[in-house]
């Protein structure tokens, strides 16, 4: 892993509170810090209480790129993408996270943390912290995303 960014925002519900701690270990063993937004327990929550201030600090630029959970992933990414500048991608394996970043700029990950396993996500993790955009034909479609 070439850890090009260094601090990784994480933030879950309860669905994903387990792959959250998981992946917050995986990712400071390979040399990440780790800015964790909870929740901070499996009791349940409400998705957009955690979400929300993680894809604000995307979309303010406080962080490149972020990782949030719940149980199918689909309400996480939901709130995500409400924020102007998030492009939050809900992704089920390694393929579609690459092409989250290749093709559509993805800034957020979003797993679905009772529907994979905590090795399949970590892959995936790695392989969207470590993809580049790459603009081109992409560029002009990503840019009439927001409107």
């Amino acid at each position: 892993m070439t850890n090009k960014h260094k601090l990784i925002p994480l933030a879950s519900d309860h669905g994903g509170f387990e792959m959250k701690s998981f992946l917050a270990e995986k990712l400071r063993a390979a040399g990440y810090e780790v800015v964790d937004f909870g929740t901070n327990s499996p009791e349940s929550v409400d998705y957009p209480d955690m979400i929300h201030p993680l894809a604000d600090a995307i979309a303010y630029g406080k962080y490149p790129l972020g990782v949030i959970m719940c149980g199918s992933g689909n309400g996480a990414q939901l709130a995500a993408n409400k924020h102007k500048g998030v492009r939050a991608a809900l992704c089920w394996d390694v393929e579609l996270a690459r092409l989250a970043r290749e093709h559509n700029d993805a800034n957020i990950l979003s797993l679905p943390g009772r529907f994979i396993s905590f090795e399949l996500a970590w892959e995936m993790v790695q392989v969207f912290l470590n993809t580049d955009f790459e603009g081109g034909r992409h560029e002009q479609r990503v840019k009439k995303i927001e409107i």
